[in-house]
């Protein structure tokens, strides 16, 4: 299938996070601290959220409550989406006394546990000694307990719940080109900690995922690759064994994260390092996600 691409938006820097939150989609510009919300009646992108603390990945959980990876402001946030621009709840800013690093994506489960990577892909020194994937949960009282749950990522980006959630998928996505760039997934154990994953793809000296959606059949939807190299930027259709099903070359450069909306969620949206926003209609999928559900 030859997939059909449409322009929805454009920016001056890399896009990321896109989320449809019923009946339109919000994305960030990074690094301008803004959150745009794209109408998909009327066409156009205006201003939602400000000051976002270059906000990347984001997602809903089952009763649409948005969460946040704001990596310049090194915290993981929950934001109302009534009102967007009030002081966020911050559910995670340090680890063992320490600061995060730059948290970049996000899942949350079905018990509302939120697990969150922490990567640094800036010239700053990291806070941590390691980047890692940790994970959030709300306790009595209110407040929020956050423990590490890799203890082997060099570098995790994109992170991604299975259809039953027995498995995380994350994207290991170093920078050195000798460093390994692979789509790892960890069994999740009951108390919600990981155990060994297991190697489902390995991209060698290519760019790798970074950011991932999953279908209503469990396929992952992944953006990855680049034109500096290898076969070039496209979305990744992978089984949950890792096999590579298709793949779908993109009309911009360097993808950067995609999710499904839409009235049906069978619509594509797909993000972009150049600030572009694009959508694909006709994708053969229909989207799992938390929220909303799919509606006919």
């Amino acid at each position: 299938m030859v997939w059909k691409w449409t322009q929805i938006a454009n920016h001056d820097k890399l896009t990321e996070g896109p989320v449809w939150d019923g009946s339109g989609l919000l994305y960030n510009e990074c690094s301008t601290h803004t959150t745009f919300r794209w109408d998909p009646k009327t066409g156009e992108s205006s201003v939602w959220r400000e000051n976002t603390g270059a906000a990347n990945g984001q997602t809903f959980d089952r009763q649409g409550q948005l969460f946040a990876c704001e990596g310049d402001a090194h915290r993981v946030t929950k934001i109302d989406t009534s009102e967007p621009n009030a002081n966020p709840v911050i559910i995670s800013d340090s680890f063992k006394g320490d600061g995060l690093n730059w948290p970049n994506d996000l899942a949350v489960d079905s018990q509302g546990r939120v697990y969150f990577t922490d990567p640094n892909y800036s010239q700053d020194p990291n806070n941590l000694e390691h980047e890692s994937v940790y994970m959030t949960e709300h306790t009595f009282g209110g407040n929020w307990n956050t423990i590490r749950v890799t203890f082997d990522t060099r570098k995790p980006n994109g992170v991604l719940f299975s259809i039953d959630q027995k498995t995380l998928f994350v994207a290991d996505t170093p920078n050195e080109p000798e460093d390994p760039k692979r789509l790892l997934a960890y069994p999740v154990n009951d108390d919600g900690t990981l155990g060994d994953h297991q190697v489902l793809h390995d991209f060698g000296t290519g760019r790798s995922i970074d950011g991932m959606t999953l279908t209503s059949a469990g396929t992952i939807l992944a953006t990855a690759g680049s034109s500096s190299g290898g076969p070039g930027p496209m979305i990744y259709e992978f089984e949950t064994s890792g096999r590579v099903v298709l793949t779908h070359p993109s009309p911009a450069d360097n993808p950067t994260n995609c999710t499904f909306g839409g009235s049906s969620l069978s619509t594509l949206f797909v993000t972009f390092a150049g600030g572009e926003v694009y959508q694909v209609d006709d994708t053969g999928h229909t989207g799992h996600l938390a929220y909303p559900q799919r509606r006919f």
